[in-house]
């Protein structure tokens, strides 16, 4: 298949990851899959974003890693909500410091974190010469509002691309997979970093905000 963005090191391709095969040949899992929050967003300056396909249930997640070789590692993001993918080894949690989500707005807690799965095997970090660190991770850039990552990325849910870099960081050396593409973020912080990066999306529109970030040549340094 054609790939619809390709550089030096990332290769990005629109269609359906569970037809779409290339990124089974990589060596790690990086992605946020729809998981069964049905999440969409008016916050977006100008229009309303639109909801995220197949975010219902977990059905699409769970036949996306029912491809992923079971041995392999990986990181998925999720939620204490719904059931762990299979074979949960840890579990990390994002925590978006001064950030909290809308939620049930008659708690006295807004969300404010999600959950990251470690799955597989290979996990070594003498491997990859890094600190050992707690499970807990915060960023504190703003998701959300006129002028935050929702608005900036057109993506309903954008990752921070200084949270996927450390997250990368300590990931087992080879290609990264992310067959969620999404706003991108997992292909910036790699390109970053100097990893290879297969990725696939199903919706048009964003591969084309992606190619076009990817195009600048503008290495993305965005703090935690």
């Amino acid at each position: 298949m054609k790939p619809y963005y390709q550089d030096e090191l990332v290769t990005l391709f629109h269609g359906d990851c569970l037809e779409v095969t290339e990124w089974l040949e990589a060596d790690v899992l990086v992605t946020d899959p729809p998981y069964g929050m049905g999440f969409k967003s008016n916050q977006r300056k100008g229009e309303k974003l639109s909801e995220i396909i197949g975010d219902k249930n977990t059905e699409i997640r769970d036949a996306a890693l029912q491809k992923w070789p079971k041995d392999k590692p990986g990181l998925v993001f999720g939620t204490w909500r719904v059931q762990a993918p299979r074979g949960e080894r840890q579990r990390l949690i994002w925590w978006k410091e001064g950030n909290p989500g809308m939620g049930d707005l008659s708690m006295p807690w807004g969300p404010a974190h999600e959950d990251i799965h470690v799955i597989g095997k290979g996990w070594d970090r003498k491997a990859t010469n890094v600190k050992r660190e707690g499970s807990v991770i915060t960023t504190r850039g703003v998701r959300g509002g006129a002028y935050g990552e929702e608005n900036a990325t057109g993506h309903p849910t954008p990752k921070p691309i200084g949270l996927m870099e450390k997250l990368i960081e300590r990931c087992p050396p080879g290609v990264i997979a992310d067959p969620f593409a999404g706003s991108g973020a997992t292909l910036l912080a790699a390109r970053n970093l100097g990893r290879k990066v297969v990725a696939v999306e199903l919706e048009e529109k964003y591969c084309e905000g992606m190619a076009l970030r990817l195009s600048q040549q503008v290495f993305d340094l965005e703090g935690l």
